[in-house]
């Protein structure tokens, strides 16, 4: 495992649900130290109230200055201009990141930090930080998301991947495409939180008030409800099933007016992390009904593994990094297909079974992820160091 580096993070804003990013950077803290940057802009702010809202709390965030939020972990909020593909713009952003991380690092004592970005955005900072070694860590293919420049992200990442010292990816297409420019990227899947979510498997888990009394079978879904996902799946099911009950857990990013209303389909909105395995307990049946696209062909999600440790029977659109759980998970690509599916899930659903999908988690869990990165990582500055290729 790795240990006694400075790691400056480039990543969402902290505060957000664990992703990936939280996960492999908690477990690392333990030996290392972190300064944890939350979000740089992507895209490029509209007239929405949302939008407005954000740009004035990240102003606030930015003013109170950086803080220990677990040991060894610190999260400091930098205040750049939201113009992603803008020259001017990206060449001040980077100026007044540098400024800020120089002087967190010298308070923090961060010495030859690694710089490690989940965000393809934060090429022109590098080599400004006398940083040993560079890690862009790609979970997404960030240019297929709504809203932002996709030419300026191309731009900046292909600039990144070339001069990134290391390259990992969630997912073996990400790796593939980003392989071409740099013969230092490898393949590393998420992990799972597991002893969090066999929690689900436990008598004594409390099950939330707000879904004990929903009828039961319970069809359900946690995570982000975004333009990926394909709500008219939800409907479909919830329509053509109505003694099941459809259980939608999360916050609410794209429109979902065409679920209101449907007696049997519920929207709960979103939960604590620390909740989610007495939701999960209280399901029948996890399902991720994602779209196709570019998006998804490359993404990893990290329910599947959620759910399967939990113990639920999984029903699935059949992405790339999904159909490699064919066996332990569901295929379905329509929503008749899905219906299929989550019956037979549901009459699947025995002790037997819950308990062999949790085992088959164990090896996944995200310290074994930290400790393959770690492999990696180490490997790489011992080779940059005897200057070995």
């Amino acid at each position: 495992m790795l240990e006694g580096a400075s790691i400056i993070c480039f990543a969402h804003d902290w505060e957000g649900d664990p992703t990936s990013k939280t996960h492999i950077m908690r477990i690392l803290s333990k030996k290392n130290r972190i300064l944890w940057v939350n979000s740089i802009a992507m895209r490029r702010p509209s007239a929405s109230r949302r939008d407005l809202r954000r740009i004035l709390f990240k102003v606030r965030r930015a003013f109170a200055g950086s803080r220990e939020v677990e040991p060894n972990i610190f999260v400091t909020n930098p205040l750049v201009l939201p113009l992603p593909g803008l020259a001017l713009a990206e060449k001040l952003n980077a100026a007044l990141l540098t400024a800020l991380l120089r002087r967190l690092s010298r308070r923090l004592g961060l010495e030859r930090p690694i710089l490690w970005t989940f965000l393809p955005n934060v090429n022109r900072i590098l080599g400004r930080l006398r940083e040993r070694m560079v890690i862009y860590h790609c979970v997404d293919e960030y240019s297929a998301f709504t809203g932002v420049p996709r030419e300026a992200l191309i731009r900046m990442e292909r600039d990144l991947v070339g001069r990134a010292d290391l390259v990992i990816t969630s997912g073996e297409r990400l790796r593939d495409e980003r392989r071409r420019l740099n013969a230092n990227t490898h393949f590393v899947s998420h992990g799972v939180d597991i002893d969090h979510f066999a929690r689900a498997v436990d008598p004594a888990t409390n099950i939330p008030e707000d879904i004990r009394r929903i009828p039961r079978p319970i069809v359900g879904f946690f995570g982000l409800l975004a333009d990926w996902v394909d709500i008219d799946t939800f409907r479909a099911i919830a329509q053509a099933r109505p003694n099941w009950s459809v259980v939608l857990i999360g916050k609410t990013a794209t429109d979902v007016d065409s679920l209101r209303g449907i007696p049997n389909l519920h929207l709960l909105g979103q939960k604590a992390y620390s909740t989610l395995p007495g939701y999960c307990r209280a399901f029948n049946v996890g399902i991720i009904p994602f779209r196709v696209n570019d998006l998804t062909v490359r993404a990893n999600p990290l329910k599947l593994r959620e759910y399967l440790a939990a113990g639920l029977p999984v029903v699935s659109t059949p992405l790339p990094e999904v159909v490699r759980y064919d066996g332990l998970v569901r295929l379905a690509s329509t929503p008749d297909e899905f219906i299929r599916s989550v019956e037979a899930a549901i009459a699947d659903r025995s002790e037997i079974e819950k308990r062999r999908r949790l085992e088959a988690m164990r090896p996944e869990g995200w310290i074994a992820r930290v400790e393959e990165i770690s492999d990696l990582i180490t490997s790489r500055l011992d080779a940059v160091k005897t200057g070995v290729e």
